[in-house]
């Protein structure tokens, strides 16, 4: 005979968005293990009697993706294949009773700090010993480690800080241990993510104190590489470019989203730079780090962007040579300042420009990748994928850059493993390559 009681939970979380959003999701699922709770992480089985959807909010593709995913889940519950329905992240925080209107079949709407709110609809407790203990959702061999939460910066067309709040840095005791622990499990490579991680310990510290992070993760015992994510360009640390070069095990890789390489452009976003102060910037982490990859973003169609400073764009594009580069079509968000102006670039133009963009990028980064031909890197193996093992130079982050694919029929290699790989042949976005001894 049944008594009533309650059913033991098996959660499932979904996260969309950012490597930052996987990060909290990744700490929901430690929190929740931690009270033996029953929890996965992106779950191919149709098992679950709850699900958790942590949502991103950044541009309009992202919240209608969002949205899809919550009505998706709303559907599984009426059909009665999930019990429970709860939305959490970043368009949550931000839409949080509008939502509650439009799907209130939802159970609960939590913001991007609500976490102990959450574990108590599990009768769950916040477990202050799992600080800095975090079970990890991407490959073995790589994790990303959150330095900072939320952003000072005024820029006209974001809306983060109204979704994750002022800027809020960790302190350097407890990244370090993070990390350790990170690498106990396995881990080889660290990705150092923030919203803006050249603004690191001002709150704490009362100085930007991303140079002495970064000396002390280099120091952490088996953690083979750090690479750097979303470093503002406005009040750039230049102390870390002589820790960058010194220090092995920091990958000659750096995040910088630019956005843009119009002064006026940059002026209407409310960067705090313009173009020749950028260029010199760039100058000088080049000539500090020798062979250092920079990957940056460009934002097109912003309100005020003509044709001519779309022009001065590519120019600055052509002239800087980045080796990565992602191009966003510029989104209207409400409640920003350039939400206040008048969005006046046709999306169509908007697209016309990101694909114009691409196509020069496209012809630089083959240049480069020719460039690299008969060389030989230390690459690291991320996965087997049909006919090829594929991985990662010092100078590609996992899924937005490059890859080097080795084939799988003549050559044998472990994933989450090094190998030293002679490039063979290029692409504008892959290498090809085998094995060396």
């Amino acid at each position: 005979m049944k008594t009533k009681g309650r059913k033991k939970e098996k959660v499932n979380i979904v996260t969309l968005g950012c490597a930052k959003n996987l990060v909290d999701s990744e700490v929901i699922l430690t929190q929740l293990k931690g009270n033996d709770i029953d929890a996965v992480h992106e779950s191919k089985k149709n098992d679950a009697t709850t699900v958790i959807v942590n949502t991103c909010g950044f541009i309009e593709n992202a919240k209608q993706e969002s949205i899809d995913t919550i009505l998706k889940f709303v559907d599984a519950k009426e059909e009665g294949h999930i019990e429970k329905l709860y939305v959490t992240g970043c368009l949550s925080h931000r839409y949080k009773d509008d939502l509650a209107k439009e799907i209130p079949d939802v159970d609960e709407y939590f913001g991007t700090t609500d976490l102990k709110s959450i574990l108590a609809k599990f009768k769950a407790d916040y477990k202050h010993e799992l600080i800095g203990e975090r079970e990890t959702s991407t490959d073995s061999h790589y994790a990303y480690l959150k330095i900072s939460e939320g952003c000072d910066r005024p820029c006209s067309f974001c809306a983060i800080p109204l979704m994750r709040g002022k800027h809020v840095s960790r302190p350097i005791e407890e990244l370090v241990m993070e990390a350790k622990n990170l690498v106990k499990n396995g881990v080889k490579e660290i990705l150092l993510i923030a919203q803006d991680s050249t603004y690191y310990g001002l709150d704490i510290y009362k100085k930007r104190n991303l140079a002495e992070l970064l000396e002390k993760l280099s120091e952490v015992e088996g953690l083979d590489w750090i690479r750097l994510h979303y470093a503002f360009p406005t009040g750039f640390p230049e102390d870390i470019l002589k820790v960058m070069a010194e220090k092995k095990n920091i990958c000659s890789y750096l995040d910088i989203p630019l956005q843009h390489g119009s002064s006026k452009v940059l002026k209407l976003m409310r960067r705090g730079t313009d173009r020749q102060k950028t260029t010199k910037l760039l100058e000088k982490i080049r000539a500090q780090v020798p062979g250092i990859a920079i990957r940056t973003t460009m934002i097109v169609g912003h309100p005020g962007e003509t044709e001519e400073d779309f022009q001065e764009l590519m120019d600055f594009v052509e002239e800087s040579r980045f080796d990565r580069l992602g191009v966003f079509a510029y989104s209207h968000e409400e409640d920003t300042h350039a939400g206040t102006m008048n969005d006046d670039v046709p999306e169509e133009v908007k697209n016309e420009r990101v694909d114009a963009l691409m196509e020069l990028q496209e012809g630089i980064s083959l240049e480069i990748n020719e460039g690299k031909i008969g060389n030989t890197y230390k690459t690291l193996i991320d996965r087997k994928d049909g006919e090829y093992f594929v991985g990662r130079t010092e100078f590609d982050s996992p899924e937005v850059d490059n890859e080097v694919l080795i084939n799988a029929k003549d050559h044998y290699l472990r994933v989450g493993d090094f190998s030293n790989i002679r490039i063979t042949a290029a692409e504008p976005f892959d290498l090809y390559g085998e094995p060396v001894n």
